[in-house]
């Protein structure tokens, strides 16, 4: 192995981290393990959003030398799976303790069949290295679901390689042969063999710099749902390779207040043209919305039928549908704050509530009839519109347990419900 090879395995960290949950109306605790590479001289790592997240309540980080020192979360950006620790410096100071940091290589440069490596922690296996090749270089694919609950994928292309991810890889750096990190491992395909993927080393690097001076990632979102036009074009009367399909519009959304409709074409973006014919071309169109400021006015060129229209659509901030969670003990009760993402898909009037995510049995929650999937719109006649309102009101009933008047929602019909202490 080269230097650089024997440096980036310097840089590459084990991620123990214990967190907290929420499930069943009780407040859960659970430990995982994924993987990490440090990138800059001051301690700053970079994994997987799906390893450490706001959730954690402890992280430590075994360095290559088997030393253990803590760390905390700088960000995470659910939407590209990617997160941002820092290494304790005092503690490092303290134990006098040594550590490499790796250097970022251009993954727009890769190419299929090029031979790469994966650097991790598989099944607690520290130091785990694995062989292969690029197999795709820009694969895509959006899952709703895929970071504890989150939405990811919608803004960058995956690279698919058959080095072996294992669970605890996540995290870890896909490298070249000079050790350049091009990626950071983040799934291996269930059920399949050698179906790796990882975030692109393009993508990871914005995200750092974002992470690293805000904590988060700002985007833009205007409610367009975007699809493919392959094999449509006919259909649309279009010239291959223009345009994209807009699938559906949010319900409430910037762009369905400018008039924009499932069906419609997009054109253009501030004149200029787009092309998503293809899915993998999805993600920079959606990027070119997203990056603008919010507030932003972005003018989309659209076809609808015969005619071709300009839209003016205001940005507003992206959010995902999924809120704060929180669980009330005594209640018996766990709960998600709504979100304005998760009130437009659900065709609610607006963010207020929280959503019932498990209740315990036999506590006033589940003793009163409160079940998964409703949504506590006040409690004793205040409106909750933030989770400070219920945890206030939670801590009244803790000092003082008495009859608590729940009103929720459940498949659009409200009902009342009383907690008895």
């Amino acid at each position: 192995m080269s230097k650089e090879f024997n440096r980036l395995l310097d840089s590459v960290v084990r991620i123990d981290v214990r967190e907290v949950s929420y499930s069943s109306g009780v407040k859960r605790f659970s430990s995982g393990v994924g993987s990490g590479v440090i990138i800059t001289a001051d301690g700053l790592i970079l994994t997987n959003a799906h390893v450490a997240s706001p959730k954690a309540i402890e992280i430590i980080v075994t360095l290559a030398n088997l030393e253990r020192v803590g760390a905390t979360l700088v960000g995470w950006d659910h939407w590209t799976d990617l997160a941002l620790l820092r290494l304790d410096l005092a503690e490092v100071k303290r134990k006098n303790l040594r550590y490499s940091h790796a250097v970022f290589g251009d993954s727009e440069k890769l190419f299929p069949g090029q031979v790469v490596y994966a650097v991790g922690t598989p099944h607690g296996l520290t130091r785990t290295v694995t062989r292969g090749i690029i197999s795709n270089n820009r694969r895509y694919f959006q899952d709703n679901n895929g970071v504890r609950g989150y939405e990811t994928g919608a803004f960058n292309t995956w690279l698919q390689t058959d080095a072996a991810i294992n669970p605890g890889n996540s995290g870890g750096p896909l490298v070249t042969e000079r050790g350049s990190v091009i990626g950071i491992s983040s799934r291996g395909y269930m059920g399949a063999n050698n179906l790796g993927f990882a975030i692109p080393s393009a993508i990871a690097q914005r995200v750092v710099h974002e992470l690293a001076s805000k904590g988060v990632v700002t985007r833009s979102y205007v409610g367009i749902v975007p699809g493919a036009l392959a094999d449509l074009e006919s259909f649309f009367s279009l010239a291959l390779n223009s345009g994209m399909l807009i699938n559906s519009v949010d319900p409430g959304s910037p762009a369905a207040a400018a008039g924009l409709k499932g069906g419609d074409i997009l054109l253009a973006i501030d004149g200029r043209a787009v092309d998503g014919r293809f899915p993998e071309q999805l993600p920079p169109i959606q990027n070119a919305i997203a990056s603008r400021a919010v507030g932003s006015r972005v003018l989309l060129t659209v076809k609808r039928g015969t005619e071709t229209k300009d839209y003016t659509v205001v940005t507003e901030l992206l959010e995902s549908r999924v809120g704060e969670e929180w669980a009330f003990e005594k209640w018996g009760l766990a709960v998600r704050k709504v979100s304005r993402a998760f009130a437009r898909a659900g065709q609610l009037k607006d963010s207020t509530g929280m959503l019932v995510i498990g209740v315990q049995p036999g506590f006033p929650a589940a003793v009163a009839g409160l079940s998964p999937g409703d949504i506590i719109t006040s409690i004793n006649q205040q409106k909750i519109t933030s989770l400070e309102i219920a945890k206030e009101l939670h801590q009244a009933y803790e000092a003082k347990p008495e009859q608590t008047l729940v009103e929720a929602q459940r498949d659009f019909r409200v009902s009342f419900y009383i907690l008895k202490p």
